[in-house]
């Protein structure tokens, strides 16, 4: 038997419903994992509340460790034993065990425990591929990273700072000021409080900054675009607080012929040498000790929504681990 996460529909927290399910036999290229850490992350919100539709009843959760079993017929390269991660793109990472497609895991290095991957697998591969592929930043440049105190920004700052970027990071209470400090922000300004793009346009005597790395959307979208260089990216990767909606292009040309992309991550590591070689990136960055992964609580695996909750309150720090 297999302890599971369930939605029939989309809503707050209090959608989230625990079943018990037999567990077959990994079919064809399938693993069967038992899970040690859960990842908690905005994604798994978005699903829950229908922002990004899922054909329900649905799982929940993207990204987990665990140990592998059993494996199916034509799996090559796992065994029973095997200390494994997932970031997707499948959901159902919120059960005490489970069987996956064996294409979807990254085989843990001894350096990383379960509990590192499950924090940090599917931020660090997004801060992976936002920095190194997606705006190829280069050193000497200066980065706004809004929500710099957040699971994501906790891995993205320290990592601009080792490719030899400055960070503004923006933080959304003055008690995540010393968290956003601590990650390595060279300047935090409270999104809440702070003219933003005024600020922004100070430290940067007046030029604005050529990336901007953006999971809050909505609230976050008009200060990103006062504060973005001629010619300068804006990265908008999240809906922490709502969808940027309705952009009109004749704005990019007005505010400094501007580009702007909304990536995902799947998009990033869509091929076997992309996943390769993005995973062995971020590995190499957390066992040099560029990155590591601040987990700022954790909860039972059966206390999902309460986890929720805090997040969606803006009441965590760094990443979230649920543990069975």
């Amino acid at each position: 038997m297999a302890r599971v996460a369930r939605i029939e529909r989309t809503g707050g927290p209090e959608v989230i419903e625990w079943v018990d399910i037999d567990l077959p036999a990994p079919g064809p290229g399938e693993v069967r994992i038992r899970s040690t850490a859960i990842g908690l992350n905005f994604i798994d919100t978005y699903h829950r509340t229908g922002l990004y539709k899922l054909p329900l009843p649905s799982g929940l959760g993207v990204e987990g460790a665990g140990v592998v079993e059993a494996v199916g017929a034509d799996v090559e390269g796992f065994a029973a034993g095997d200390r494994v991660a997932t970031f997707g793109p499948g959901l159902g990472a919120y059960a005490t065990e489970r069987n996956v497609p064996a294409a979807s895991l990254f085989k843990l290095p001894e350096g990383v425990s379960d509990e590192t991957a499950a924090a940090v697998l599917l931020k660090g591969c997004t801060a992976e591929f936002l920095i190194e592929r997606c705006a190829k930043v280069q050193p000497g440049w200066t980065v706004l990273v809004h929500a710099a105190a957040g699971g994501v920004g906790q891995i993205l700052v320290p990592w601009l700072k080792a490719v030899g970027a400055t960070v503004i990071g923006t933080v959304g209470s003055a008690e995540k000021f010393a968290v956003a400090r601590a990650a390595g922000a060279d300047h935090v300004l409270h999104s809440r409080e702070d003219d933003i793009a005024a600020k922004v346009r100070e430290i940067t005597g007046g030029a604005g900054v050529p990336v901007v790395l953006d999971g809050v959307g909505k609230a976050t979208w008009e200060a990103s675009l006062a504060a973005t260089a001629r010619r300068g990216l804006i990265v908008s990767y999240g809906n922490a607080s709502g969808p940027v909606e309705g952009v009109a292009l004749a704005t990019l040309n007005s505010s400094g012929s501007l580009f702007v992309t909304r990536p995902t991550l799947f998009h990033y590591y869509a091929v076997p040498e992309e996943r390769a070689a993005g995973s062995a990136r971020l590995f190499e960055m957390l066992e040099s000790g560029a990155v590591k992964a601040e987990i700022g609580q954790r909860f039972a695996l059966e206390d999902a929504a309460e986890a929720h909750r805090a997040l969606e309150a803006g009441k965590t720090t760094g990443s979230t681990v649920l543990v069975p």
